[in-house]
């Protein structure tokens, strides 16, 4: 008789997921088998889930009905006969990115950069992913995942489950500010700091030693919380109050070092324009939150003043082992973020609840062994 497990799929394009119960899956050579303890619901899957194929018909979903679920952490079930490094009983994070292995980015070391390059449990981000999302076609939203061993991040007993399955917007934050050389020279504009991206890059930013981290958002209350987090060196300003440039050019004398924009598809590009404009001469932006469209930007300007401006998608597997180190020692806090679970059942719910959330401090996390 074959295994089973619980799983929530979606069959189509903006339907609601369905809990089914499909085969077990099994690890091949190099790959591990998860038991998900947690897998977080980031803000961005509803819009993966109903209008993804209009809005970015270039970007494919995994083959239908597939299991999503972008980022989980559990133990590690069982082993392929290559894997030697990971053991059944390891608490683990899994990095949904998805690389081919055989292309010349690949075999550069620069596996983001793989022209298959994919989110398992999420969509892909060339023509020819959809190698990858069949090949790995199990999300964090069922009780069991499959990853290759080179996607696992090993955790420490001091992270939770559901912390760890916040990793995917914390890792992205992170990944940006080594990019931009973030460190203790540095200072740090960030647009969006409240959100679920921009407080990863702003904890991760002080554990970096930047020494001054301007924030921007505009929810006062919310931007307040995050000023608290460390008051003698995070500033925030609300958007409603005025423009972002002229802020931060009246708080720090010829601009910011580094902007790191985590506004979301949906933000307008005024912020986005006036976060280039808050820059010092040879200072250093990097796009994360996805601002879409054709947004105005004076070239010109850019070679002028020495800017760079940088696009930055995910994080590798080895950035989050940083990432556990710099937990575990205690460099960052992750115990600022507020946990609401759901259990599998309740995996609609959750998703459509998430608007619901207190800022980027809320965690919204399915754990499929709750009941």
């Amino acid at each position: 008789m074959t295994e089973t497990m619980l799983a929530a799929r979606m069959h189509q394009v903006g339907e609601p997921m369905v809990l089914e119960q499909v085969p077990l899956p099994e690890p091949g050579p190099t790959d591990v088998r998860v038991s998900v303890q947690a897998c977080n619901i980031v803000p961005n899957l509803a819009n993966i889930l109903a209008n993804w194929t209009t809005w970015f018909p270039q970007n494919p979903l995994p083959a239908l009905p597939a299991i999503f679920g972008l980022d989980p952490a559990g133990v590690v079930d069982a082993v392929g006969t290559d894997v030697h490094s990971f053991k059944p009983g390891d608490r683990v994070y899994v990095n949904p990115g998805r690389y081919c292995g055989d292309c010349l980015a690949c075999r550069r070391g620069e596996h983001v950069d793989c022209t298959s390059y994919a989110f398992s449990g999420y969509f892909g981000f060339t023509a020819t992913a959809p190698r990858l999302l069949d090949r790995y076609p199990y999300g964090g939203l069922a009780e069991y995942t499959i990853a290759p061993q080179y996607a696992l991040v090993k955790l420490t007993d001091s992270i939770g489950f559901e912390t760890a399955a916040r990793f995917g917007y914390l890792g992205t934050a992170y990944s940006a500010l080594r990019k931009a050389k973030v460190g203790t020279d540095t200072t740090v504009l960030v647009n969006g700091i409240s959100g679920t991206l921009g407080i990863g890059v702003a904890v991760f930013a002080l554990a970096m030693g930047a020494t001054t981290i301007l924030g921007t958002g505009r929810d006062r209350d919310l931007l307040n919380r995050v000023q608290a987090l460390a008051p003698n060196r995070i500033q925030t300003f609300s958007t409603l109050d005025g423009a972002i440039d002229e802020w931060v050019r009246g708080t720090i004398d010829g601009g910011v070092d580094v902007y790191i924009d985590a506004l979301g598809p949906g933000a307008q590009h005024a912020p986005f324009q006036q976060g280039l404009k808050s820059l010092r001469r040879g200072g250093r932006a990097v796009n994360i939150g996805a601002t879409a469209g054709e947004v105005p930007i004076d070239v010109h300007h850019l070679m002028d003043q020495q800017l760079q401006l940088l696009g930055s998608c995910w994080f590798t597997a080895g950035e989050g082992q940083d990432m556990v180190a710099m937990a575990a020692n205690g460099m960052v806090d992750l115990s600022i973020f507020e946990n609401v679970t759901f259990p599998l059942e309740k995996v609609n719910d959750a998703i459509s609840g998430i608007e619901n959330r207190h800022g980027g401090f809320s965690n919204f996390v399915i754990n499929p062994t709750k009941k």
